[in-house]
Parts: structure tokens; sequence; C-alpha cells
């Protein structure tokens, strides 16, 4: 079971950048597909962006396209998602997820706010 620890959140004015890193530990990092994940205030919690086990492949919601840009070093068991040109509707808890086969693991989310 791989066992995720989310870090780089905080407050931000809208326009602004911020940098959110998952660090895995654990079980073996190999083979997961990475994702991150956002639950803004009152809403159910949304897909943002998801990247391979190689790096090759990457997904984004069509609102994040563009603004976020998902990456992974599995050399450092890491991945990150360098966020950018932020808006107010960013605010929200993101949260670091980990899928391999039937395997799934969540991280405990760190929050972010953006204010204009």
């Amino acid at each position: 079971q791989v066992h995720l620890i989310e870090s780089g959140g905080g407050l931000v004015q809208v326009g602004g950048s911020l940098r959110l890193s998952c660090a895995a530990s654990g079980s073996t990092f190999s083979g997961y597909i990475m994702g991150w994940f956002r639950q803004a205030p009152g809403k159910e919690r949304e897909f943002l962006a998801s990247i391979s086990w190689s790096g090759g492949g990457s997904y984004y919601e069509d609102s994040v396209k563009g603004r976020f840009t998902i990456s992974r070093d599995n050399a450092r068991n890491t991945v990150y998602l360098q966020m950018s040109s932020l808006k107010a509707e960013d605010t929200g808890v993101y949260y670091c997820n980990a899928h391999l086969d039937d395997n799934e693991c969540w991280g405990q989310g760190t929050q972010n706010a953006v204010s204009s």
C-alpha cells in the first residue's frame, strides 16, 4: 500500500502560482498512475489531472488545461502539480491519488485558497 503526503498548499492571489507536491512511501511507487483531484467547498471531489507511470501520458480536466501541469519524479517517488493563472474557483482541498489495477490510495489533502 502506497502512503501519500501532499504539501505546498497555501493562500495565493488571483493570477498567482503554486506548486503542490505529493510524496509516496510504503509500497513501491512503480507502475502507479498518479493523479490530482480537488474538492471545492460544498462540492464533490473532481478530477484535475493524471500522469502515467512513465510520465509520457498526461490528462487534464478542461478547466485547468493550459494552466496546470502534472509531472512526476520516479526517482524521488514524488508527483507535482504546477498551477498558474489561479482563479478564485481553484480554491479547495487538493488530493493526491495513486492508482494501479485494484489498488487505489489517497493523500490527506492540502488546502489551497485563491483570493481576489
